[in-house]
């Protein structure tokens, strides 16, 4: 019953965005003179039409009684108050914010976003590179100072000075002093947009211009592109190596690994070897298991290279040497890359939450501008730039004390109006952020300005979706529509049924001729794989042994030789026993189905007859809640004065048909 009833309600938002919204629109009914028009009748039957598995919901008369008891359940719960449940404007404000993600995204350049990602994906660049770090918002003259000194370190690349002589030298990078600049092999998504663009765009043995990142310029030199090798799920057996070791203590892990690995020749288990042996602790206690990981992952190049070298699942490595010790890997299992399809979610995931984001986010932001421009008051911009000084930089600079001067209109966006004091606040508030540093202050200020017209545009833009979008509108409408119905149906019926004893018990009583039983029948199955125990088991059952008994005797050794079940079938059901002694205490012989041997016994033969309430109190409470709302609706069309346009209702009919 609430799963056909809430079809109207819940089921709803399921809407097309694409959805054609010529219906001509008049109005159909009214609830105390509220209209509800025939666009939404037509549209709601024609998306539910599929769903409903009752024929009677597919007449249009029918249907046009349950869709004004929908509507008269509406306006009860508006008249009860429920959408002031702070629950529910939490889930529905949810809600929107998820559904807004696709107005608020652009489909074409996350696509090609996803296209390059894949593509970049199926190969493995190696690279080195040399950094000279620089502030996102760094003054122009030191920005320019950070690209020249690295535009000079290029040049005595390309006059044949060694890259790797130059990283040691000039890179500012923390970890140049242990890699000399070498990042090894990596693939999308391992390094930052941009520097992942320039390394995926250099050619093998080539030096990239200057490239601008958050940490500031990079020359990236690639020194070779391969197949992406997928990743790889490993165990390994670990001998640390500690960095001050003594020359007899590397020796004797040495030796250790070795009998280690000798061990695991002989056949040992390698998670047995790996739980007592490895000093990896975070493995260790999981047979040496690790994460699956991808080229570029790990700090030890040559670990990887161990790892991925495996072929077949099972497969060891002779111990090898890293930086952190002894090693031993074992193979689980090869993760090739994957099909488009099978990524493309994770990779649209991956894209949302990195660097990539922002080209999409710029996309939106310049459509949106189009649309919705911000025209600026440019007298009192002007005044508001004039009151903020280079005591800002301190942060010591404060709002004005009278800023009733400010409170004019300083934006204007489509029908919204945004005032100086707004924006004045905005100033007061960023005054200690990182990007207080622009100079002079004059740029500054048009630097939080456009931020902060931006930020209005997307709010504005955002509220407007329901006047932008009829799609939206309309999912949005039935979504709070059927959260509603669905706190006014768990209010006024569903709680009641089950509270209700006395009333269900009076409603039982009435309907009894409902709830009842077909001849009905117990049975005690016994069934096994093996045919000579089947036998064993019924010339035990004949004896007079009972279930336990014979589980006790055939099942040892921890195997389950033979499982017993009782239960009872009512006569008609699917699932009734073809195979059936008709006298009661009587056995069938041994039978088989598929790969089991049965014996069946008749235990009890039970006539038709009622049912007890507990027997069917489910199906007693079901029926209850649907007498319940009948009769409620019938209050409702008193307690709302409803009038239904039969002339419309009649030309809609006649154009629905068609």
């Amino acid at each position: 019953m609430k799963i056909n009833k809430l079809i109207l309600g819940i089921g709803l938002i399921a809407t097309s965005f694409t959805f054609a919204q010529n219906t001509k629109k008049e109005v159909l009914f009214t609830v105390d003179d509220k209209p509800y028009y025939t666009d939404e009748f037509k549209r709601v039957y024609n998306k539910n039409l599929e769903l409903v598995k009752d024929e009677s919901q597919k007449d249009l008369n029918q249907y046009l009684e349950l869709f004004v008891g929908y509507k008269l359940k509406i306006n009860k719960a508006n008249k009860l108050g429920l959408q002031n449940n702070s629950r529910y404007i939490n889930e529905l404000a949810s809600y929107r914010q998820q559904l807004a993600k696709n107005y608020t995204s652009d489909s074409k350049v996350t696509k090609a976003l996803v296209d390059e990602a894949y593509a970049r994906i199926q190969k493995e660049v190696k690279a080195s590179h040399i950094l000279i770090t620089c502030d996102e918002n760094a003054m122009p003259a030191d920005t320019l100072k950070a690209f020249n000194l690295a535009l000079d370190i290029r040049k005595k690349a390309l006059a044949g000075e060694s890259f790797e002589s130059l990283a040691e030298k000039n890179s500012q990078d923390p970890s140049v002093k242990d890699n000399k600049g070498n990042l090894g092999y990596f693939s999308a998504f391992r390094m930052v947009y941009p520097f992942e663009t320039a390394a995926f765009k250099t050619k093998v043995g080539e030096i990239s211009m200057p490239v601008r990142t958050k940490f500031g310029y990079h020359l990236v030199k690639v020194t070779d592109v391969r197949d992406n090798r997928g990743e790889v799920t490993v165990a390994h057996i670990m001998l640390t190596k500690s960095q001050n070791a003594k020359p007899e203590e590397v020796e004797k892990n040495k030796s250790t690994i070795q009998e280690i690995y000798a061990k695991l020749k002989q056949g040992e288990k390698f998670e047995d070897l790996a739980n007592q042996f490895s000093q990896d602790k975070n493995s260790s206690f999981k047979g040496g298991m690790l994460p699956k990981f991808s080229s570029g992952q790990l700090s030890s190049e040559e670990f990887e290279n161990n790892s991925f070298a495996l072929k077949n699942t099972g497969d060891l490595t002779e111990p090898f040497e890293t930086q952190f010790g002894w090693h031993i890997v074992k193979l689980i299992q090869k993760h090739p890359v994957k099909k488009l399809d099978e990524m493309s979610k994770e990779l649209e995931n991956k894209i949302s939450r990195d660097e990539r984001s922002r080209l999409i986010e710029k996309t939106v932001n310049e459509r949106i501008k189009k649309k919705y421009p911000a025209v600026r008051n440019e007298k009192l911009y002007a005044k508001i730039k004039s009151i903020v000084g280079d005591s800002y930089y301190k942060g010591e600079w404060n709002l004005p004390e009278n800023k009733k001067d400010f409170d004019g209109t300083l934006m204007t966006i489509g029908t919204s109006n945004i005032g100086g004091t707004e924006f004045l606040t905005e100033l007061d508030t960023q005054k200690k952020a990182k990007n207080a540093t622009i100079k002079p202050i004059g740029k500054l200020v048009d630097f939080y300005y456009n931020n902060f017209a931006e930020e209005k545009i997307k709010k504005y833009f955002n509220n407007n979706l329901e006047n932008e979008f009829p799609e939206f509108a309309n999912i949005m409408e039935e979504y709070r529509d059927g959260l509603l119905l669905f706190d006014l149906m768990e209010k006024e019926i569903w709680n009641k049924s089950k509270q209700d004893s006395v009333g269900l018990k009076e409603f039982y009583s009435k309907n009894q001729s409902k709830y009842v039983w077909k001849n009905r029948v117990k049975v005690l199955t016994a069934s096994s794989t093996n045919e000579d125990i089947m036998k064993k088991t019924l010339k035990m059952l004949k004896s007079g042994l009972k279930a336990d008994e014979i589980k006790a005797k055939l099942n040892t050794n921890d195997v389950v030789n033979v499982i017993f079940k009782e239960e009872t079938f009512e006569e008609g059901v699917a699932n009734f026993p073809k195979t059936l002694n008709s006298k009661e205490g009587e056995f069938t012989s041994v039978f088989k189905e598929g790969d089991h041997y049965f014996v069946n016994k008749t235990i009890q033969k039970l006539a038709a007859g009622n049912k007890t309430l507990e027997e069917t109190k489910g199906k007693v409470i079901n029926d209850y809640q649907q007498f319940l709302e009948d009769n409620w609706v019938t209050e409702l069309k008193k307690e709302f004065k409803v009038n239904v346009n039969q002339e419309v209702f009649n030309r809609l009919k006649a154009e629905m048909k068609k």
